[in-house]
């Protein structure tokens, strides 16, 4: 539990929070959490509130599968509002808007956090009709070599001019990779966090 939080501002136990793409920096929604949501969120790294309405913790995506993925969990300067930066795993309003705010949320990021998390699903909720599922069940060496026969195709249709079969590789490299990531409970956000922190070293 974050100490600077102070559930007890608010008369029925209540904070406001606030949804925001950890990619695109789009507002996504405001829900309400009380302290058993908090914890809940922070345990599952999955954004559940305090439904009003339900009068239950309400674990957003949980009818939809559109889950709220937690990256950053932020508390404003007089501990009673949070701010959470989240990767969507599909639409976030019930209309099927991309925002309960009705706007488009669009990020060069975006669909590669998508993926990340259908990915993570298959892992979890493993499928005999999904090739992803039969990757993770042949094991992390399996899935190295294939990231390897992909890196090998690449460089083959590099040495040519055909720029379909060269973007085909590429996106065969780039899926198998993510795979490799999930397998090694990895997040394409730890590779970036590296090159940033080369990048400021320069």
């Amino acid at each position: 539990m974050n100490a600077d939080i102070n559930f007890d501002k608010s008369s029925d136990g209540l904070l406001p929070a606030v949804i925001q793409d950890a990619e695109t920096g789009k507002v996504l929604m405001l829900g309400y959490m009380n302290r058993e949501a908090y914890d809940k969120t922070v345990t599952d790294k999955i954004v559940t509130f305090f439904s009003r309405s339900k009068q239950r913790l309400w674990t957003k995506g949980e009818t939809s599968n559109n889950f709220l993925h937690v990256r950053e969990i932020l508390v404003d300067c007089d501990g009673d509002t949070l701010l959470i930066k989240a990767n969507p795993a599909g639409p976030v309003c019930h209309t099927g808007a991309d925002t309960c705010f009705d706007e488009v949320n669009q990020g060069k990021g975006q669909f590669l956090n998508y993926l990340q998390n259908i990915i993570h699903d298959r892992k979890v909720n493993p499928s005999d009709k999904s090739y992803t599922t039969t990757l993770f069940n042949r094991g992390v060496n399996k899935i190295a070599q294939k990231v390897g026969e992909e890196a090998v195709e690449l460089v083959i249709e590099a040495k040519d001019d055909n720029d379909d079969l060269f973007k085909g590789e590429a996106a065969d490299l780039l899926f198998h990779f993510l795979v490799l990531l999930e397998q090694k409970n990895m997040h394409l956000d730890d590779i970036v966090a590296v090159l940033q922190s080369r990048h400021q070293k320069q």
